[in-house]
Parts: C-alpha cells; sequence; structure tokens
C-alpha cells in the first residue's frame, strides 16, 4: 500500500511540475546573466555551454523572469528594426528574443535593443536543443 501511494504522489509530482511545492527542473534551462553578459545552458541539470551574448544596451531593457518560449523561427526579420535578421530566433515575451547575430565583435557587451543576442553558430545549438526536448520543456531565465 505505502509503495502504490509513493508511485501515486511521484505521477502527480511529474503531471503537475512540482515535488513538494518546489518546481522539478526543466529538461533545458537557458540562463542569461546581464551582469556577465553571458548565457549558462544547462541541460536536465547538468551545464552544456557557456557563452558570451549581447543583450540592451543603454536606454533600452532586457527583461528580466523566467519564461518558456513561445515561438520559434528558423529566420526572422524584425519588423520594428529595419527587417534586422535574427537568425534561430527563439521568442520568450512578446517581441523579445535569444537570437544569432551578425555583430559578433560586440558579443560579451550590451549592445542590443532588449533580445539577447548569440554567436549564430550558438543561436542555432540553442535552436535544435529547444526543438529537441520541445519548447514546454525548456526555460529562458533572465537575471541582473
Amino acid at each position: 500500500m505505502k509503495t502504490g501511494l509513493s508511485a501515486i504522489v511521484l505521477a502527480g509530482a511529474l503531471v503537475f511540475g512540482t515535488w513538494g511545492g518546489t518546481a522539478l527542473a526543466a529538461a533545458l534551462e537557458a540562463r542569461i546573466d546581464l551582469s556577465e553578459q553571458t548565457m549558462k545552458v544547462y541541460r536536465y541539470g547538468r551545464l552544456q555551454h557557456v557563452w558570451k551574448v549581447s543583450t540592451a544596451r543603454r536606454g533600452y531593457v532586457t527583461p528580466t523572469g523566467t519564461y518558456r518560449p513561445t515561438r520559434m523561427h528558423t529566420m526572422w526579420h524584425s519588423r520594428k528594426y529595419n527587417m534586422s535578421p535574427m537568425p534561430h530566433s527563439i521568442f520568450f515575451k512578446g517581441g523579445y528574443a535569444v537570437h544569432g547575430t551578425e555583430y559578433i565583435k560586440n558579443l560579451g557587451r550590451p549592445a542590443s535593443h532588449g533580445c539577447v543576442r548569440l554567436h549564430p553558430d550558438n543561436a542555432r545549438k540553442l535552436f535544435q536543443m529547444v526543438e529537441g526536448v520541445g519548447p514546454a520543456n525548456a526555460r529562458i531565465i533572465v537575471r541582473r
């Protein structure tokens, strides 16, 4: 009886995504540190990659918080910023996305209008990783 109850509790935790009131870790987490201008990518809790990023420059904001990808595009062009290319875009809040950039010399310092810019090769890798686990199982975490 005790074993059966434990299995039911565990199954409920898996279905509802909590264990003892604590959220279970996402299959994939992209943790962006605004002060360090880095992204650390964790898969099932294990560090896989550390990449330089560019986030919002002075006068702009990169929103902080924890998000799920809302939509993904292999190639997107910004309607707001002169149709600028945004390869491997992973949108996480409205028009904010993690995406590749051609301005790789600026990686490691604030330079964007608010999006999180990555080297195009890293953006492609992250995009493929999110596709692999599914957007519902991925998190984008932005902290100061």
